[in-house]
């Protein structure tokens, strides 16, 4: 008799932890279902001949010439004169990874500004860029702190700053530090992601100027902020719902910048993997290197970028990787909330 009721008992668990388990997975799937939004083009140029509306339309330079030469055409098309202390944001790229921006490359742009080169520390564990000791130590062997100074805006924490119209977060939580500088010039190296599908100018001023907590609250959408090798609050974020919070906290950054007057972005095209370069073992690079993008809009500068790789014949994977993440819906979701303009008037800046 006991031995039944053993039985019964053990098979009533075992069900009960298929239940959960089968309810889980299915939930899951519910729960991170998002539609894939195709790749149109923003060219205002091909928009007007394919009888499409622009709407407002942002001016987005460009230049082929890969180099330190051709770096600082692009940055002198902007027309700024940055004033007071100048901060250089980019991604100081995980241990192992070869694809970062190339401090040779960026060196007399950087020093023209007389910038500090900043950057908040990750939230995943097992970066060699989750503490700020080690942050430097790879910032160093990556050849920053050989160009400029190099700042970890978040060693000492972070501080909120609001978000107007956001839907999932009311405020942002980034580095510290930022509040030391009166300018920001963000230079990004565009490549693809393997969360949010693509990274460049609206990942650069959120997930990178986001402290460790606030990189947390972007990724679970206002959920969560503890920073942990497994946050399955995080995990288990609906994407659509990640996305539109990195739009969100992409503004709140614009927007402490006086409303855009005291920031600028600049793209580079080279080397682009599927991958990010926060992961320290890449996909090999398949696609050509392509030119410097710049403007004083994020979100018209990302889409130019965007359009460039959904026009290049060996540019398959990467498309692939942005559309299969809705990588778009970040562009979509930032004009929406007023960040900038999807549609752009592209400037040569070739000779």
């Amino acid at each position: 008799m006991e031995k039944k009721k053993g039985k019964k008992k053990l098979f009533i668990i075992l069900g009960s932890i298929i239940f959960i388990i089968v309810a889980g997975v299915v939930g899951y799937k519910v729960h991170m279902h998002y539609e894939i939004e195709p790749h149109v083009s923003y060219n205002a140029e091909t928009m007007k001949k394919e009888g499409r509306d622009t709407g407002s339309v942002s001016d987005v330079y460009m230049i082929r010439d890969i180099s330190p030469e051709g770096l600082m055409k692009a940055y002198e098309a902007l027309g700024v004169s940055p004033q007071g202390k100048v901060a250089v944001k980019l991604s100081t790229g995980e241990a192992g990874n070869p694809n970062y921006l190339d401090p040779d490359l960026i060196k007399n742009l950087v020093q023209h500004v007389n910038g500090t080169i900043v950057e908040c520390n990750t939230a995943y564990g097992g970066s060699k860029r989750a503490e700020t000791e080690m942050h430097m130590q790879v910032a160093e062997e990556h050849g920053f702190t050989k160009i400029a100074d190099v700042d970890i805006i978040d060693r000492d924490g972070y501080m909120a700053i609001p978000v107007e119209g956001g839907v999932h977060l009311k405020e942002n939580w980034v580095g510290k530090n930022l509040a030391d500088y009166d300018f920001v010039l963000v230079l990004s190296h565009f490549k693809g992601h393997p969360m949010g599908g693509f990274g460049g100018a609206l990942k650069n001023i959120s997930i990178g100027i986001g402290s460790r907590e606030g990189k947390v609250r972007i990724h679970s959408a206002g959920h969560s902020h503890t920073p942990a090798l497994f946050n399955l609050v995080a995990l288990t974020t609906n994407q659509d719902d990640f996305t539109d919070s990195m739009a969100e906290a992409a503004k709140s950054v614009s927007d402490y910048e006086d409303h855009g007057n005291n920031i600028t972005y600049i793209s580079v095209m080279n080397r682009m993997s599927v991958d990010c370069d926060c992961v320290s073992t890449p996909a090999e690079v398949d696609m050509h290197d392509i030119g410097i993008l710049a403007s004083h809009d994020p979100v018209a500068l990302d889409q130019a970028c965007i359009d460039l790789v959904f026009e290049a014949q060996d540019g398959g994977s990467l498309q692939e990787r942005i559309l299969s993440l809705n990588g778009l819906n970040i562009l979509t979701h930032a004009q929406e909330i007023g960040l900038g303009n999807r549609a752009y008037n592209l400037i040569s800046l070739d000779e």
